[in-house]
């Protein structure tokens, strides 16, 4: 391992990511299942970009941003899987202080960016429900564009502001992550430095990212769901509810994972325990998302045919 002088103390300059190394037996199954899942995870949402560019009937407010959620979602898995398989393949888990932080950066900012995201499509639907002789009017290409790019400006400028810190903490061993890529926490761990200042910051851009979209989420959908419990007929109620229940499966399965890992507290001798709710949300979350949408929404079965 390269090592470089620092003052009286010696600077680490790489990081070991254990992954999954303690459980060698089950290696390769990982590596076929990780494969198998970044594959599903690129086509799957490949296929909704293309079919809402290319077919006239999905050029809709809410088919663009669930075109932006698909994008999203493969950078988002993209960040981590490649890594991770080819160090499964080569035996080899260093990485270098920059890749280390450069991974936190998109990892975070496209957290932060899907919270937003998923936020804008709540507002869309409840537009859509609630005010629907005005929807046309309130959501326009400009105001869609405006959503989408306020998303993801958020979620990457917080996440800058994060990763331009930790270049200055001092990390003088030891040097092994546990976790299957670079992490806040873990990271952030290893230093021998002061590190409250950092995470005070992170944390205040975390809550300001997660709480207040969540938030607005939750009040769309109660309002949304005010206004379909009005409505006379069953089948008018499935129907308006039909046009948001995949969009509030994703939010459920995102934020319950987000959750799971980040407010629940688990002991250091489950560490591998977190590992596997972590796998939930940063793989299996963006695999699902383009098979609910297929699946659920009538639209996008039809451009399929």
């Amino acid at each position: 391992m390269t090592r470089a002088e620092h003052g009286n103390e010696t600077a680490v300059v790489e990081f070991i990511i254990l992954g999954f190394q303690s459980v060698p037996e089950v290696e390769f199954m990982l590596f076929l299942m990780f494969l198998v899942t970044y594959i599903t995870t690129l086509s799957g949402n490949l296929l909704i970009m293309v079919l809402v560019v290319t077919d006239h009937r999905l050029h809709s407010p809410m088919f663009f941003f669930l075109g932006n959620l698909s994008f999203l979602e493969t950078c988002y898995t993209s960040t981590i899987l490649p890594r991770m398989l080819t160090s499964f393949l080569t035996n080899k888990y260093v990485i270098s202080l920059n890749g280390c932080f450069l991974q936190y950066f998109f990892f975070t900012g496209l957290a932060g960016a899907e919270c937003c995201l998923l936020t804008a499509m709540s507002y869309d639907r409840y537009i859509a429900i609630c005010k629907p002789l005005h929807y046309t009017t309130i959501m326009n290409g400009r105001c869609c564009l405006q959503l989408a790019g306020v998303s993801w400006v958020n979620g990457l400028l917080a996440s800058a502001v994060v990763t331009s810190l930790m270049p200055q903490l001092t990390f003088c061993g030891p040097n092994e992550i546990d976790h299957f890529f670079c992490d806040f926490a873990p990271v952030v761990k290893l230093s021998c430095s002061d590190t409250h200042w950092i995470e005070l910051v992170t944390f205040i851009l975390a809550f300001l990212l997660t709480l207040p979209p969540f938030l607005l989420t939750l009040i769309s959908y109660m309002c949304i769901s005010y206004t379909v419990l009005r409505i006379p007929s069953s089948t008018g109620r499935h129907k308006a509810f039909s046009t948001c229940s995949s969009h509030l499966t994703v939010v459920t399965l995102f934020y319950g994972t987000l959750m799971l890992v980040y407010l629940v507290p688990i002991p250091n001798t489950l560490g591998d325990l977190h590992k596997v709710f972590s796998v939930c949300y940063t793989v299996l979350t963006p695999l699902v998302n383009p098979l609910i949408y297929s699946l659920r929404n009538n639209n996008i079965k039809k451009a399929l045919r």
